[in-house]
C-alpha cells in the first residue's frame, strides 16, 4: 500500500516537473482571485426522520431518540401511542439534514440536501426524509427539506459473510429543500466593496488596485492589506451589479507563487509545486545517505558573433546510498522531483521521505516553505 500511494505521489511530482517550462506569469481574472466581502453561503443544519427503509433502520432500542421523534411527529399528526409502548421498529432511521443556502437566495428557490444516519442504522437505501425543518446559527428556520434519498453506495449480506460498495448511510437528495426566508443583505447599500484576496499577497492586492484604477479611473480601488482591497462602486443596484460583472473579468498576470511542499503524514501524500529547488547538503536517514552537490556551468555559443548567448546553466549531482546496497546517481537539475525518484528507487517510505524534507528545511537546503498536515 505504501508504494503505491508513493508512486502516486511520484506522478504528482512528476507533473509538476512537466511545469518547470511554463511561463513565469499568466493572466487570471480578479473572480479566480477574489470574493466579495459579504457574498457569502450561510450553512443551514436540521433533525429529521427517514422512513421506509428495508429493515435497515435504527434499532430503536439502542437509539430511544429515534423512538422519542417519531412518538412527537405521531403526536402532531393527531396519533397517541400508549405509554409504555415498546416500538421495535426497523424502518425508521434518526438522520442529520446539512444544507448550503446560497448568497441573494429567495423564498421559494430549492437547493440540495446531505442526510446522513445519526443512529445504528445499517443503510439509508430507499428510504423518505419527512419534512425537516432547516435552522440557521441563529435558531431561524430558513428552509423545509424533504424527499426520496439518493445513495450512491451498495451492499449485500448472508451467510454470515457481507460485500459494501461506498457509504450505505449518507445520501443526496438534489434540490431537495425549499427555501421558506430570506437573509437580509445589504448588497444595495452604500458605495463601497472590499475584494478579500482567496490568498494573502502583497503583490498581487496591488496588481489588483492598479488594474481597476487603470479601467475605471484613479481611485476606485485602494489596497488595505495583503488580502482586502476597497473598491468604490456606484450606489445604485444594477449599476453596481454592471460595475462588478466589467470589474471581475479584468485579467491580472500573476507572477511566480511561493515554492512549497505539502506533506500528509496520515496518508504519505507529498505535493510540490514547481518552484521548489534545493541548494547543496548531505543528509543521513538511518540507512539512507542522501548527497545534492549543486554547481553552475557556462555555456558559450560555438559563433558568438552569429547572434548567439552565454547562458548560466545549474548542475546538480544527487547520490543516495544504502547501507548494504549499491550507490545510485541521478544528474538533474536542481529539483525535488530527482531526490524523491531516487529515494524511490531504494525503497524507501514516505515516513523516510518525510523526515529527510525535514532535515533539508532545518539545514537551509529546501528552498521552500514546508507544510505537515
Amino acid at each position: 500500500m505504501k508504494n503505491s500511494v508513493f508512486a502516486w505521489c511520484l506522478c504528482l511530482l512528476s507533473v509538476g516537473v512537466s511545469l518547470m517550462a511554463a511561463p513565469s506569469a499568466m493572466a487570471e481574472r480578479i473572480r479566480d482571485l477574489t470574493t466579495v466581502q459579504g457574498v457569502r453561503s450561510n450553512a443551514l443544519i436540521g433533525y429529521g426522520l427517514v422512513v421506509g427503509l428495508d429493515g435497515t433502520g435504527d434499532q430503536t432500542m439502542q437509539t430511544p431518540f429515534t423512538t422519542q421523534s417519531l412518538n412527537n411527529m405521531l403526536s402532531q399528526l393527531g396519533i397517541t401511542v400508549p405509554a409504555g409502548t415498546n416500538m421495535q421498529l426497523k424502518n425508521v432511521a434518526a438522520v442529520m439534514v446539512t444544507a448550503q443556502l446560497p448568497p441573494f437566495a429567495r423564498a421559494g428557490q430549492k437547493v440540495d440536501v446531505v442526510v446522513s444516519s445519526l443512529g445504528n442504522a445499517k443503510s439509508l437505501r430507499g428510504g423518505t426524509l419527512l419534512m425537516t425543518p432547516l435552522k440557521g446559527v441563529d435558531n431561524q428556520v430558513y428552509a423545509l427539506a424533504q424527499g426520496n434519498l439518493l445513495i450512491s453506495g451498495a451492499g449485500a449480506q448472508g451467510g454470515g459473510s457481507s460485500v459494501q460498495v461506498n457509504h450505505l448511510n449518507s445520501g443526496r437528495i438534489t434540490h431537495g429543500a425549499i427555501i421558506e426566508r430570506e437573509v437580509p443583505a445589504d448588497f444595495a447599500n452604500g458605495n463601497t466593496l472590499n475584494l478579500q484576496l482567496n490568498e494573502e499577497d502583497f503583490t498581487v492586492a496591488q496588481q489588483i488596485s492598479d488594474e481597476i484604477n487603470r479601467r475605471f479611473g484613479g481611485g476606485t480601488a485602494l489596497p488595505e492589506d495583503g488580502r482586502t482591497v476597497r473598491v468604490y462602486v456606484p450606489r445604485d443596484g444594477a449599476g453596481k451589479v454592471r460595475f462588478l460583472a466589467d470589474m471581475q473579468n479584468i485579467p491580472i498576470r500573476v507572477g511566480v507563487s511561493d515554492a512549497k511542499v505539502i506533506l500528509n503524514s496520515r496518508t504519505g501524500t507529498v505535493v510540490m509545486n514547481r518552484n521548489v529547488v534545493l541548494d547543496s547538503c548531505a543528509i543521513a536517514q538511518g540507512d539512507l545517505t542522501v548527497e545534492v552537490n549543486r554547481s553552475l556551468e557556462v555555456n558559450q555559443p560555438d559563433t558568438p558573433f552569429a547572434g548567439g548567448q552565454t547562458t548560466v546553466t545549474p548542475n546538480t549531482q544527487i547520490s543516495l546510498r544504502e547501507q548494504g546496497g549499491s550507490l545510485q546517481q541521478v544528474n538533474a537539475s536542481a529539483n525535488l522531483n530527482s531526490v524523491v525518484r531516487a529515494l524511490n528507487n531504494l525503497g524507501a517510505t514516505p515516513n523516510d521521505l518525510m523526515a529527510i524534507l525535514q532535515a533539508m528545511q532545518n539545514a537551509g537546503c529546501l528552498r521552500a516553505k514546508l507544510e505537515i498536515n
